[in-house]
């Protein structure tokens, strides 16, 4: 379990309602979501040029929808993606591309789902926070990063926290 050392101060919510969200991220200074949602096509079929949509959910102006800024997809919380098969695609963000992620098509519910390893754990993402003290709007002070989902090994959800 992650170690609750300097936790945010900020109360966030919980998105709720999205149908193809995969997972959402939550960072200081602000309890504004991102979502990152399965970016699929009328006929239910995924974008395999940009799997991914990526947009806040800005709960500070009544819960509006808006896209992310250049700044924010270049240099941020936007992602990069690579297709590895037809049901299969990495992912990486575009700010921190160490740690690689991936959207696949789970053989038991037959959905599209973001997976990523660490610390030897396979976890089916569900929230990713980023802890921010001070630094400036070009090179913020992040602390850690936490990444919660399901541990695929045995069903149970785990957080892990990333110093970086």
């Amino acid at each position: 379990m992650a170690d609750k050392v300097n936790p945010s101060p900020l109360r966030f919510p919980t998105p709720k309602g999205i149908a193809n969200q995969l997972f959402y991220l939550q960072r200081d200074p602000n309890n504004n979501t991102l979502i990152y949602e399965l970016n699929i096509d009328n006929s239910g079929n995924i974008d395999e040029d940009q799997p991914i949509l990526a947009y806040w959910i800005r709960y500070d102006e009544n819960k509006s929808k808006k896209e992310l800024s250049y700044v924010q997809r270049k240099f941020a919380y936007g992602i990069d993606s690579k297709k590895i098969n037809k049901d299969q695609f990495e992912l990486r963000f575009v700010s921190h591309k160490k740690l690689p992620f991936y959207l696949s098509k789970s053989a038991e519910d037959k959905k599209f789902h973001v997976y990523v390893t660490i610390n030897n754990k396979k976890l089916l993402l569900d929230r990713i926070f980023v802890r921010i003290e001070g630094g400036s709007f070009w090179i913020p002070n992040v602390k850690y990063v936490e990444l919660r989902g399901i541990n695929q090994a045995n069903d149970t959800v785990v957080t892990e926290r990333l110093v970086v």
